[in-house]
């Protein structure tokens, strides 16, 4: 039989459909049928298990799944010891604590005798315990941030995306305790055809990120320009100038960072830049 890689995915949600996103992109499809939990990958040998995300952690260091993708808050609440293959870059969240919006909050001693109702315990003790705050917590399961609207907590502790959550709830964000995001989980010990095989998917997901953060972009400019042009856009290596058809004018292409280009745009009209275009980059091999 041949050897396949098994990955833990949250069986839906956001992460889920990151997760999903990521390897589609990475040409790497399933079939998701209605509520199947686990599906073959068609053209690259994976299998995928659709489980809750707080099982993923569990189910990679047991070896059940050979790799998972999770948010880094779930792999660290849980707290078994895997190994972070890659950082994904989406999922991004923040885990705070927020209080009623009408208390006035005067630093994290106001916390000192409060009760704080959260899903990730074992993050808000640690944290707690580092600054020396004695507070009781009120573990549930979800629904957090109705708990002082129902006066079961003080406050709570939970993730943040927009905050879009916390004002429907009339709470407001106090102290950021960690950041989150997706990543790429393995547990010790793969076989070397499975290792190789999650080369090859890294390989894949490394050309897709890449191609997500940069943008191809051409322009002409007058051949007396060239020079700071490419001063200002050095390229991967460095850019294509080729001469046009008007004489004295060159096009130049070069690959710019998505969130660079809005900083640099003064820059080439300063430098005499024409007829600017920007292009997504479908895959970007490194």
């Amino acid at each position: 039989m041949k050897t396949k890689l098994r990955v833990a995915l949250q069986k839906k949600g956001r992460l889920f459909e990151d997760s999903h996103n990521l390897l589609r992109e990475a040409g790497i499809k399933f079939n998701l049928g209605n509520g199947r939990l686990v599906a073959s990958a068609t053209k690259f040998p994976l299998e995928v298990l659709f489980l809750r995300d707080d099982d993923i952690p569990q189910t990679v260091f047991d070896g059940v799944a050979d790799i998972g993708i999770v948010g880094q808050n779930e792999l660290l609440e849980k707290g078994f010891k895997l190994k972070t293959v890659k950082k994904l870059g989406f999922s991004k969240c923040r885990l705070s604590l927020a209080i009623p919006k009408e208390i006035e909050y005067t630093g994290l001693s106001w916390f000192n005798g409060k009760k704080v109702a959260t899903s990730y315990p074992k993050i808000l003790q640690h944290f707690f315990s580092e600054k020396g705050i004695n507070a009781q917590i009120h573990e549930i399961a979800g629904s957090v941030e109705i708990a002082p609207g129902i006066e079961l907590a003080d406050a709570i502790f939970d993730i943040v995306s927009s905050g879009s959550t916390l004002v429907a709830n009339h709470l407001k964000e106090v102290e950021k305790v960690m950041d989150s995001e997706a990543v790429l989980v393995s547990a010790d010990g793969l076989s070397a055809e499975k290792e190789a095989i999650l080369d090859q998917l890294i390989f894949r997901i490394n050309a897709v990120m890449a191609s997500n953060s940069n943008k191809y972009i051409l322009l002409n400019a007058p051949n007396d320009k060239v020079n700071q042009i490419v001063d200002i856009l050095p390229g991967m290596k460095s850019p294509t100038v080729l001469p046009l058809a008007q004489e004295g004018w060159s096009s130049i292409h070069s690959v710019i960072k998505e969130d660079r280009f809005w900083e640099v745009i003064g820059q080439l009209k300063e430098n005499g830049a024409e007829g600017i275009l920007i292009i997504p980059i479908e895959k970007m091999i490194l």
